[in-house]
């Protein structure tokens, strides 16, 4: 696989490219968070960094990897491209959780020959209101706005307000549909 434009490359283009890099090692990642919200709105959010949770979380394994793509480990948990200024990649250790929600079955898609998984729209619309609902990030419920406007056809709203109600937080999925139709 090509490298992407490092200079220009969307969080999509680096998912495909670091990912099937991954996985052609051995290593399964489940690309979660802001990532996911700039690939289901299609560019409208822009997210700034990638977090993938590997399956196995063996730091030297991973490293090596990202060595061999030219990616350089910061001071912090981060790890950087020197021609990348706009996007870097974080990989929290899992398992994949939303809310109190799991186990999380994310969405696959095949990137040249190799499988490559996300969360759901669905399950990014209830990761971002996990934001909402436990931390009142109003910067994440409208993420979720975002999503659910832009993938309206792939959203289970009817999941996303029983996962809603188990968190606690079914004034939030009210809100999220009131915002909908007010906009519709």
């Amino acid at each position: 696989m090509n490298a992407p434009d490092w200079t220009r490359c969307t969080e999509e283009e680096l998912w495909h490219y670091v990912g099937w890099h991954l996985e052609g090692a051995g290593i399964g990642s489940v690309l979660v968070g802001g990532a996911v919200v700039a690939i289901h709105t299609e560019g409208l959010y822009r997210s700034g960094d990638l977090d993938l949770v590997p399956d196995h979380f063996d730091r030297k394994q991973i490293e090596g990897v990202l060595r061999g793509l030219g990616f350089e480990p910061s001071k912090s948990r981060y790890y950087r491209h020197p021609q990348c200024s706009h996007l870097f990649l974080e990989f929290p250790r899992g398992p994949v959780e939303i809310g109190e929600e799991f186990p999380v079955v994310p969405d696959e898609i095949e990137v040249m020959g190799r499988r490559l998984r996300l969360l759901s729209p669905t399950d990014s619309v209830k990761d971002r209101l996990a934001g909402y609902i436990h931390w009142n990030s109003r910067a994440n419920f409208e993420q979720a706005v975002l999503i659910c406007r832009r993938q309206s056809v792939r959203v289970d709203m009817e999941q996303v307000r029983r996962w809603c109600e188990r968190e606690g937080g079914l004034e939030a999925f009210e809100e999220l549909v009131r915002n909908l139709d007010q906009q519709s």
